[in-house]
């Protein structure tokens, strides 16, 4: 009941992933990305373990491949999930267990990986893949420019109703962690565009309010000082 883009930007070494569902809140169980390591979606029948087991294998060294084939390996009901990972290094690979739901598909590339269930069409990752590998520019609107790519070629068989973005870049937190629990249908993507036209500008200084609140912007509220 999902469809997700996990990609590494080339020049900065920053990861990030979208998702989308007809399920609400997909963000919260899907998503998983560590600055330094890699992204991973972990999706389908959704074991949210999963998505921490292959970030935790790829710290270690081993790479999207490599860890994938390991968790496929040695999980329980492993049939019943969807994975996909991007690696330190831009590697990528995807698994689809056999009881994955209605018409599955899965792409990858260098730096990308896209996948998706109960899709109106395996061309689907593939759609993505490629609006993404075509693009330049800031990381986060090359993924939500490819999830707008694919609810254009019919995105999820059913309304999607959530949608969600992580980012990570070179702190041990998120950087951008927005989500689009429940909303009308087929309208979450616009909606997390609109979030992330809102936060964009201001994450920077987010960080830098963790890292020296001393020396970082003010903050911009009734009664900053």
């Amino acid at each position: 009941m999902t469809f997700s883009i996990a990609a590494r930007c080339k020049d900065t070494g920053m990861f990030g992933m979208a998702v989308s569902s007809s399920s609400p809140a997909v963000a919260a169980r899907c998503v998983f990305a560590r600055a330094g390591v890699g992204a991973v979606a972990s999706q389908n029948i959704t074991d949210p373990s999963l998505g921490e087991r292959v970030l935790d294998l790829m710290a270690l060294g081993a790479s999207a491949k490599e860890a994938l084939a390991i968790v496929s390996s040695s999980t329980k009901h492993i049939e019943y999930r969807q994975l996909s990972a991007v690696d330190a290094q831009g590697r990528t690979a995807s698994f689809s267990g056999q009881h994955t739901l209605g018409v599955f598909a899965a792409a990858n590339a260098q730096d990308v990986v896209c996948a998706g269930n109960l899709l109106s069409s395996t061309e689907i990752p593939a759609l993505m893949l490629e609006s993404f590998v075509e693009s330049s520019g800031y990381l986060v609107d090359r993924l939500l420019s490819a999830m707008s790519v694919a609810m254009r070629a019919g995105g999820e068989a059913g309304p999607v109703h959530s949608a969600g973005l992580l980012l990570v870049d070179k702190v041990s937190w998120p950087v951008a962690s927005l989500r689009v629990d429940w909303h009308e249908a087929g309208a979450p993507i616009k909606e997390l565009k609109k979030l992330w036209k809102v936060y964009a500008p201001q994450l920077d200084d987010y960080v830098a309010r963790a890292q020296n609140p001393t020396a970082a912007p003010s903050y911009g509220v009734p009664g900053d000082q």
